[in-house]
C-alpha cells in the first residue's frame, strides 16, 4: 500500500472555494487558501476503510434508508495539537482526526473535520431532516375522516351544505413521534392546517379547521367555517352522485441535531354525494 503526503512547508495547503466547516473548525473563504498545520494522506489504497487512508461512505442513518449524499473520509496522519480548536475539546491521544469531504452529485458539497476514537472508523453523519421524515412516517398521517357530507345522506340544491371533519391524532393532530441514530434524535410535531374540499360540482372549498357540526338550531343558516350551496342536482353525475375529495394539508414543524425545519404532507379522502331538488306536491 502506497501513500503520497502532500506536502508545503510542514503545512497542507486547502486550495478549496466555498468549504463549509464545522463549529470552531478552520474557515476558507471563497477563492483563497487556508493554510492548516498538519498534513492529510491522500492517494488509493488497496483496502478499503482501514486505519488510515481515505473511506467512502453514504452520509445517512440505517443501513436501510440510506441518503444520496456520499462522503469520503481521509485521515490526518500529523495529528495538530492537542489545543487546536479542530479537535473541540477531546484528547489526541484517544482519537484520531479524519477530513470529511462530502457531495449529493450537485452543488453540495460540505466539508469539516471529524474527530473519531483510535482503532474505529469514520461513522456516517446523521441527517437531521431525514430523521424527521421518519419520524413523521411512524405516525400513519390519514386523510380526513369525514363526518359531513355523508355518503349516506341526501342533500338538496340550494340548501346550505355544513363540512366538517372528526379530529383524532392520525387524521387531524396534533400527532408527535420521535425518531434517533447515531445520537441525534429529532422530535417532529403534526397538524392538519388546511383541508381543501372539491364538491364535484366544479367547485372547490378551501377550510382552515375541521370545520362546525351542525346543529337544528342553525335553521338553512350557511356554516360559520367551512361549508357549500350546490346550485344543481347529480343526477348527470356518474352513479347520480358528486364525487367529493377532502384533502388534507399536514404541516409538520421539527427540532433536533441542533436543527429545525418545516415538513409538510398531504392526505385525501373520498365520499359520494347525492344532491337533488325539493319535490312540490300541487
Amino acid at each position: 500500500m502506497t501513500w503520497h503526503l502532500i506536502l508545503l512547508a510542514g503545512a497542507l495547503v486547502l486550495a478549496i472555494a466555498s468549504v463549509a466547516y464545522a463549529d470552531n473548525s478552520p474557515k476558507v473563504e471563497a477563492g483563497k487558501c487556508h493554510v492548516v498545520e498538519f498534513c492529510v494522506s491522500v492517494g488509493a489504497s488497496d483496502d478499503t476503510a482501514g486505519s488510515a487512508g481515505q473511506a467512502d461512505v453514504s452520509q445517512g442513518g440505517a443501513d436501510d434508508n440510506p441518503s444520496k449524499v456520499k462522503c469520503t473520509y481521509t485521515k490526518v496522519d500529523q495529528k495538530p495539537p492537542a489545543d487546536h480548536p479542530v479537535w473541540k475539546g477531546t484528547d489526541p491521544k484517544r482519537n484520531d482526526l479524519y477530513f470529511r469531504s462530502c457531495s449529493d452529485g450537485g452543488e453540495d458539497n460540505p466539508a469539516g473535520f471529524v474527530v473519531v476514537p483510535i482503532g474505529q472508523p469514520p461513522a456516517p453523519q446523521v441527517d437531521p431532516q431525514e430523521l424527521a421524515q421518519r419520524a413523521v412516517d411512524s405516525m400513519t398521517l390519514l386523510g380526513p375522516t369525514v363526518a359531513s357530507p355523508r355518503a349516506v345522506g341526501k342533500y338538496t340544491v340550494g340548501v346550505p351544505m355544513w363540512m366538517w371533519v372528526h379530529q383524532s391524532a392520525t387524521t387531524y393532530g396534533p400527532n408527535t413521534a420521535t425518531a434517533s441514530a447515531g445520537g441525534v434524535t429529532v422530535t417532529a410535531s403534526a397538524k392538519v392546517s388546511k383541508i381543501v374540499w372539491s364538491m364535484g360540482d366544479g367547485a372547490s372549498v378551501t377550510c382552515n379547521g375541521p370545520g362546525t357540526a351542525y346543529t337544528s338550531s342553525a335553521g338553512m343558516a350557511q356554516s360559520p367555517t367551512c361549508g357549500h350551496v350546490y346550485s344543481k342536482t347529480s343526477a348527470g353525475a356518474q352513479n347520480s352522485k358528486f364525487p367529493v375529495t377532502a384533502t388534507s394539508t399536514w404541516t409538520i414543524n421539527w427540532q433536533g441535531g441542533g436543527q429545525a425545519g418545516q415538513l409538510t404532507e398531504v392526505r385525501q379522502t373520498n365520499v359520494q354525494v347525492a344532491v337533488g331538488e325539493v319535490q312540490v306536491v300541487r
